[in-house]
């Protein structure tokens, strides 16, 4: 009798622990799922702040019985006096806000973004997988999450939803999000996005290292909202499609077109400017204080590089070969020439053509900004090391 009781027990237990585990499921929750109706909603880029060129993605549940229109907003963050020290290291916590939908949609009739909306074709118990997870998940020891622009944000967090296990688990397959036949990395992709703000995507491209330049899967490009709707607009659960063809809420206005590639002409002037002075005697002054400039700029460059690296949790910004060119030790350069410059430019000159191999090998590529600065670094080495061995031929004479 005592070992049929314990075996009873345990069964009791584990179940209790394997429960536990799941996400709670409300009591009514079996009641709500014939009255909802669940879709992804899709934001188009804006151009006023810098996050808002990727757009913006939530899912919105709508419920009859209980008379809301409810959005679950994974992209929410608490703006506090240390926002921006938490951005920069990468420690910003976002979390899941359920805010009313006529609230969220007004933010973008305002900023005259497009607003797209897709009713997922599920059953009633597919609904309530769904809905069960989200209130679980804006509960307030689940709803924090440390944001990561590529890896872990509003889009990717609702990529995610869906095969979990306590969702619909493998029966569901997202559709054909990546062009066909394209072979994309992250940084093609943002500078897509990006290419009506050139001073922006050329600072980008400078922080951002060798992790962004990999070729992207069906999954990683769902890190963008425009994506993660054309894979909702495939996918199926065991073989059923889930997804109505996408519906215009807002129109939105167009963005402008792009202008003139300021960060290009600027980086040519500097090295027309760095080749002539240091080419013609009479401008030996302009030589010098382009020279100066460019060791300033590149240094502070470099420094930055290292502080993103290895200083924040950007897990985008690691393992940047910009720092084959952008020298920190180019700051000391910039006040004064120490002992050895022929040697340190001799090798600086092989740091930049390793940058181009990488860049060959897609390793780590290199925007069309960065070649006039390649090649204005390339002369002011050369000429330091040229005179550098003239002075001590002169001297050994």
């Amino acid at each position: 009798m005592f070992r049929k009781v314990a075996i009873i027990a345990f069964a009791l237990l584990v179940s209790v622990a394997l429960h536990a585990q799941q996400p709670p499921v409300a009591a009514d929750s079996l009641s709500t799922g014939p009255h909802m109706r669940i879709s992804l909603i899709t934001c188009g880029p804006g151009n006023e702040e810098i996050y808002e060129v990727f757009g913006h993605t939530a899912i919105r549940i709508i419920d009859s019985t209980q008379h809301t229109d409810l959005v679950y907003n994974y992209g929410t963050f608490a703006y506090g006096p240390d926002f921006e020290m938490k951005f920069m290291k990468g420690k910003l916590l976002y979390y899941l806000d359920i805010d009313r939908y006529d609230n969220f949609v007004m933010e973008y009739v305002k900023a005259k973004r497009k607003v797209e909306e897709q009713v997922l074709l599920l059953n009633d118990e597919q609904k309530v997988h769904v809905y069960n997870f989200l209130e679980w998940n804006a509960e307030p020891a689940n709803k924090y999450y440390k944001y990561d622009f590529f890896f872990d944000n509003c889009a990717t967090r609702i990529r995610d939803i869906f095969p979990k296990p306590d969702v619909f688990g493998t029966a569901f397959q997202y559709g054909r999000a990546l062009p066909q036949d394209q072979r994309l990395s992250f940084r093609d992709i943002i500078n897509i996005y990006f290419a009506g703000d050139h001073w922006t995507r050329t600072g980008v491209n400078i922080l951002l290292g060798s992790r962004i330049d990999r070729v992207m899967t069906n999954d990683d490009i769902m890190f963008l909202p425009d994506y993660l709707r054309d894979g909702i607009a495939g996918a199926t659960v065991n073989g059923q499609k889930i997804a109505a063809p996408a519906s215009i809420i807002l129109a939105g206005t167009p963005l402008p077109k792009p202008g003139i590639n300021g960060p290009l002409l600027m980086t040519c002037v500097v090295a027309i400017l760095t080749i002539l002075g240091l080419s013609i005697k009479r401008l030996r002054v302009l030589g010098r204080v382009m020279g100066a400039l460019l060791f300033l700029v590149t240094g502070l460059l470099g420094i930055l590089i290292l502080v993103m690296w290895f200083g924040t949790d950007h897990q985008g910004c690691g393992n940047n070969f910009n720092i084959l060119w952008c020298l920190p030790t180019n700051l000391i350069l910039a006040f004064f020439r120490p002992k050895g410059a022929s040697r340190y430019s001799l090798v600086a000159i092989v740091l930049i053509l390793a940058s181009f191999v990488l860049h060959l090998l897609k390793i780590q590529c290199i925007i069309p900004e960065f070649y006039p600065l390649f090649a204005a670094l390339l002369f002011l080495y050369g000429t330091i090391y040229k005179n550098s061995t003239t002075k001590a031929i002169v001297a050994n004479a």
